[in-house]
């Protein structure tokens, strides 16, 4: 089943560490710890993505919402999206199936296929413009995550690279280059749903152990062929999915694609081991045309690799000359699938220093948007006081 994803990363061009003498982050856990003095102006100064104007820095996470039954998004989903929407520069829907029988596990996650829901998602991205917004969906397909037997589709098989499950059991078959070409063309015909349904981009996802991401993994790709092995042939279906997409959307129509080290349940897993791994995992999407990465981590903060302090977004902007979205726990005081509060996520002191170094050039929000639609205006008013903080219970319903 779908998580909730909501984490946040930082990208750099620069090998420069966070100062000693840089903002620490407060301990206070009240609002007024997210600035503490810090001018968070640069995170609102607008964008241009590969053509498409941004008003800000900032961007809405894709979190699965379990809102759209039978998998058609409805005037609430279309509200919903709405109400964030001149706030932040970008919206990344939550994941939406691509129309491959083995992509979901639930009739309540929205679809991209089929008239009835794309009819639904006209209204989302319409609702979404006239509040001045800008919304890509984020192409999904759950690989050897769903279960056998689950809806929309109960008796497709699970498809994945070599039918192991992150934990070593089998599940299924190894997907034949038939399969394969198969679900490229999914992809690729819903990418031109999205832009025929008057969407600005699209999202792949390739991240948190879903499809795209068993066959960046070497613990799930085990196969011995063209698409397993060294990191180059493992980053091989993600690269033909961005080619696919690109010869049917041509050249100027933005292509995200998001990418983690940690998968879900597996939250020290590691696609790759040292920056010239990643460096050659992500280096086929560049080629490819991807037009930036959506760098997932769990604490943006964070070094990606001993013996530099650069984040995994700043690794990937620095390794690919790509943009880069952060993501990992900004404005929260958990990080995602943890009990333990860190209060060092609070304060935005650090978020705005390593932005400043050009460590990344958007930042995703995930859980703070659930509770409070308005949080990036209320941090650019100062009005820190009328902020909603986070609240689980926001997780299963439409706030």
């Amino acid at each position: 089943m779908a998580r909730l994803e909501a984490v946040v990363t930082v990208s750099s061009d620069s090998a420069a560490p966070v100062s000693a003498s840089a903002p620490v982050p407060s301990p206070r856990t009240d609002s007024e710890a997210l600035l503490d003095g810090t001018d968070a102006s640069p995170l609102f100064t607008p964008l241009e993505l590969s053509g498409l104007p941004l008003a800000n820095r900032f961007v809405m996470a894709p979190m699965t919402r379990q809102a759209s039954p039978d998998g058609v998004p409805g005037e609430d989903v279309a509200a919903y999206y709405a109400r964030r929407a001149a706030h932040v520069g970008l919206i990344v829907t939550e994941g939406t199936y691509v129309d491959h029988r083995s992509a979901g596990s639930s009739e309540r996650v929205p679809r991209l296929y089929g008239e009835d829901a794309l009819a639904g998602w006209r209204r989302v991205v319409e609702a979404v413009h006239r509040a001045g917004g800008r919304i890509v969906p984020q192409l999904w397909h759950l690989g050897v995550t769903r279960e056998a037997g689950t809806p929309p589709y109960p008796d497709a098989p699970v498809f994945s690279p070599s039918g192991l499950r992150a934990d070593g059991t089998r599940a299924g078959e190894p997907a034949t280059i038939a399969e394969i070409d198969a679900v490229i063309a999914s992809f690729a015909r819903a990418a031109v749903a999205a832009r025929e349904a008057g969407f600005d981009g699209v999202e792949l996802h390739g991240a948190h152990g879903y499809l795209l991401d068993q066959f960046s993994w070497s613990r799930t790709n085990r196969r011995t062929d063209g698409y397993g092995g060294d990191p180059a042939a493992r980053a091989r279906l993600g690269a033909e999915v961005v080619t696919a997409i690109r010869g049917e959307v041509g050249p100027d129509f933005p292509v995200l694609y998001r990418f983690s080290q940690w998968k879900g349940g597996f939250y020290d897993a590691r696609s790759a081991d040292t920056p010239g791994e990643l460096e050659t995992l992500l280096g086929p999407l560049v080629t490819a045309g991807v037009s930036a990465l959506h760098v997932s981590t769990r604490r943006y903060w964070l070094p990606a690799f001993d013996g530099s302090p650069r984040t995994l977004a700043g690794w990937a902007k620095q390794l690919t000359g790509l943009p880069t979205i952060a993501i990992g726990s900004v404005g929260v005081a958990q990080a995602f699938g943890e009990a333990k509060a860190d209060a060092s996520s609070l304060s935005l002191a650090p978020l705005v220093e390593l932005f400043e170094r050009g460590e990344f050039d958007l930042v995703a929000l995930g859980r703070v948007l659930l509770s409070d639609p308005a949080w990036p205006s209320k941090v650019r008013e100062g009005r820190l006081t009328e902020i909603q903080p986070f609240r689980q219970e926001d997780t299963t319903r439409l706030t």
